[in-house]
């Protein structure tokens, strides 16, 4: 697509023009993310204010352009990746903490702030916004918004649904609106944060946040348990979920991962069937008795080791193994494929004895751990030349069957963007796929933002499935 002159002229009269890239060298900057997933876009926008964005969505609305919204890029299912051309829209530098306020337990802020530079601004307040990705160093709070991205604390604290009281966008109407409130409690109307939390930019472009802040915990404990299979440690997590003290952080890794993570970073990585790294948090007062419950639900059949973090430098070397996969992975393919499916916590055993069976039925190296409180796990299938890679997109196809029967869904905080959208029939029925078009329809008249992603065309629904998800 080559943009029509007068949406050019349009453009220039809206943005400034160190705000405005359309040499191709700028373009191809913000034509990828990290899936790995590329198309250039015609032109890269860098809007300071909601009033350009509303600008920017009316001019490509009258043009019938696509308008693609972006944070830095750490999406892994093509999210952001503008497939149809059109005009990226960089929030990069919509970046300021508009106002911190304790005493209401929020905040507001525009959607390029990073989020670890809002916790760094929350710390001396004694405050937090729980939702932690892994890359949180480098992400934006839009991005965590767009996809309902969380991390480890999300068992304890919730994802960024459960942690935002409200919105600031444009829709693709062009028209700007406000949602949600300053306020914990809210019963008006349609709950609109929460649908666009998630949505990936396909019904509006989110231009300010107010989020719920929690109050930073006076003191943290680490746990690592090893486990004779994977089997033992999936069991462990559903007792560790049963009682009442709730970790704010339970992660699994299997016995792949581990003898990844031992390969690459060395003998501070035990070898095990299986591994929990735990994290229960809380006041100094009542956390002894908080690990303790804790530590008795990791015990069970299977277990081989639990030990507990006495110091900053031991729970260091306990989060090693997690710590190492990624760099670890990286090493064997530059292919990989990265998925973080979830069921219920009670089918984690079914789950990975099923992930366990086919990864030997394709013969592809699959490598699964994460968020196990959640029943989230990221299970990375890591093909090394082309035969691997066709065998793991078969395989890949069976993941999502064998979760789905389990009455699981497809994503937990990576979303669908384009690595997933044709999957998207298996999950969730014909009819509410439907009703989730028309409600794109209402927010994006022409479907101008961010096309191809998320839902699926009607006629790929329609024929990929008549039986629905398994609930």
């Amino acid at each position: 697509m080559t943009l029509p002159p007068t949406l050019l002229d349009s453009l220039r009269a809206i943005f400034p023009a160190e705000a405005l890239a359309i040499g191709e060298a700028e373009r191809i900057a913000y034509s990828y993310d990290n899936s790995r997933l590329q198309a250039l876009p015609d032109a890269v926008v860098f809007p300071v204010e909601h009033a350009q964005v509303e600008a920017l969505v009316q001019a490509c609305r009258a043009h019938r352009v696509p308008v693609i919204g972006r944070g830095r890029g750490s999406n892994t299912t093509g999210a952001s990746v503008p497939v149809d051309g059109g005009v990226v829209v960089s929030f990069e530098r919509m970046n300021r903490i508009v106002r911190i306020d304790p005493d209401n337990r929020l905040a507001v802020v525009e959607p390029g702030v990073l989020n670890g530079d809002l916790q760094k601004a929350l710390e001396p307040h004694g405050f937090f916004w729980p939702p932690d990705p892994s890359s949180a160093p480098w992400c934006t709070i839009g991005g965590n918004l767009a996809c309902n991205s969380a991390g480890p604390r999300t068992v304890k604290y919730g994802s960024p649904r459960e942690n935002t009281l409200g919105l600031r966008a444009v829709a693709g109407s062009s028209q700007g609106f406000r949602c949600g409130t300053h306020t914990s409690k809210g019963a008006t109307g349609y709950d609109l944060t929460r649908l666009l939390i998630g949505s990936e930019g396909t019904l509006a472009l989110i231009t300010e946040a107010t989020l719920k802040l929690t109050p930073k915990p006076s003191a943290v404990r680490t746990l690592r348990a090893s486990y004779r299979d994977v089997g033992s440690a999936a069991r462990a997590v559903a007792r560790i979920m049963a009682q009442p003290v709730t970790p704010c952080a339970l992660e699994f890794i299997d016995d792949v991962a581990l003898k990844l993570a031992h390969d690459h970073g060395g003998d501070s990585v035990p070898l095990a069937g299986a591994m929990l790294v735990i994290e229960v948090d809380g006041e100094p007062a009542t956390l002894g008795s908080a690990v303790d419950a804790v530590a008795a639900a990791a015990r069970g059949d299977g277990l081989e080791e639990l030990r507990v973090a006495r110091d900053a430098a031991e729970t260091r070397a306990l989060w090693s193994a997690r710590k190492a996969l990624s760099p670890a992975q990286r090493t064997i393919s530059p292919h990989k494929i990265n998925e973080d499916v979830v069921v219920p916590v009670s089918h984690l055993p079914a789950l990975v004895d099923g992930i366990k069976r086919l990864a030997a039925e394709h013969d592809v190296l699959i490598v699964t751990f994460g968020h196990a409180g959640n029943g989230n796990l990221h299970v990375n299938l890591l093909p090394r030349d082309d035969a691997e890679r066709a065998r793991a997109h078969a395989c890949l196809a069976e993941v999502f069957a064998l979760v789905i029967s389990l009455e699981g869904t497809l994503s937990g905080e990576h979303g669908i963007g384009m690595a997933k959208r044709e999957f998207m029939p298996l999950a969730l029925e014909a009819s509410t796929l439907a009703l989730m078009r028309n409600i794109k329809t209402a927010f994006d008249p022409d479907g101008i933002l961010n096309p191809g992603k998320l839902l699926p065309d009607a006629t790929d629904a329609i024929a990929a499935t008549q039986t629905g998800p398994g609930f």
